[in-house]
């Protein structure tokens, strides 16, 4: 069985990816998760507490699975086309939910900061991701820009279609 905490963010994670941020309540998650309300409240102080550990627990689990994904690729211009295939993967995984820091962003306020910043990390970490793949700027930068697309597009139309032509991009792109 497990943890309060765990069970909180487990589910957590499935209604934020099913209802989103803003239609989701406290006492949902609490009701499904099977705690106390005292519980909840002696894990996070706040929902918007709760969506900014979600968004750092989700974070990790993410570059975890993309680095290991990739683990195996040691030519830099296979590992880039194989974090393609990654999110192909994961589309698969989690029936095209998308971006879980991109959805969030687009429910909440541009002045909560608490989320947003934990959000930008997790967007910079991606860009540093690629930039330390290819060492030149303008086309890591392009690449990721791929990337960012090809999740959204992918998301929207429940489709691989433009993740599999950025990895032909980026092919073509990187010598």
């Amino acid at each position: 069985m497990s943890s309060p905490r765990e069970r909180i963010l487990e589910i957590t994670f499935d209604l934020f990816g099913r209802q989103g941020y803003n239609s989701t309540g406290i006492n949902q998650i609490i009701s499904e998760a099977k705690v106390a309300k005292a519980s909840f409240y002696q894990h996070f102080k706040s929902k918007e507490d709760l969506c900014v550990e979600f968004l750092k627990v989700r974070h990790e689990y993410w570059f975890g699975e993309l680095n290991h994904f990739c683990a195996g690729e040691k030519n830099l211009k296979q590992r880039m086309i194989k974090s393609f295939d990654f999110l192909i993967d994961m589309n698969a995984k989690e029936h095209f939910r998308g971006c879980s820091f991109l959805n969030i962003l687009s429910e909440i306020p541009m002045d909560n900061v608490k989320i947003l910043q934990v959000i930008q990390q997790h967007k910079t970490d991606l860009r540093n991701y690629f930039s330390d793949l290819v060492k030149n700027e303008a086309l890591s930068d392009h690449i990721y820009l791929l990337f960012e697309s090809s999740i959204i597009e992918s998301q929207l139309f429940k489709s691989n279609e433009l993740i599999e032509r950025s990895k032909n991009i980026v092919n073509r792109l990187i010598p």
